[in-house]
């Protein structure tokens, strides 16, 4: 579930950015549904939502939660998602990693096949 100051334009950018199906029958609440399997992403309309900050501030709202997206190529797909809407985050503390900001500010990232490495540690943060 994540919050938003309008469900539905951000339940429709995780919808294309995905490909999943909308069920937008009450726009204060949006379910997202990827036609196989259990699991389903859903937003909320929150009155007064404030984005986090990325990286964490002290004294200002933390991020609670953010999506670990596997790609097949990084660079296409960061394109594509900032072609949705999503922003490229300022603070990048993996190079084979990508964190991006959606259009109500939650951090999220992309990554390819392998990342972590399961034979080593994963990079540091800078």
């Amino acid at each position: 579930m994540l919050d938003a100051p309008e469900a539905l334009p951000l339940a429709q950018f995780y919808a294309d950015l995905f490909g999943w199906r909308l069920d937008a029958s009450d726009p204060g609440f949006v379910t997202l549904d990827p036609d196989e399997g259990v699991a389903y992403l859903a937003v909320q309309t929150s009155a007064g939502y404030q984005p986090p900050t990325w990286p964490n501030v002290p004294g200002r709202q933390q991020m609670q939660v953010h999506l670990d997206i596997e790609v097949s190529d990084l660079s296409t797909s960061v394109a594509a998602a900032v072609a949705l809407g999503a922003r490229v985050a300022a603070d990048q503390p993996q190079h084979d990693v990508r964190v991006l900001l959606d259009p109500a500010g939650h951090p999220f990232c992309l990554y390819c096949p392998g990342w972590p490495a399961l034979d080593g540690p994963a990079d540091p943060p800078r």
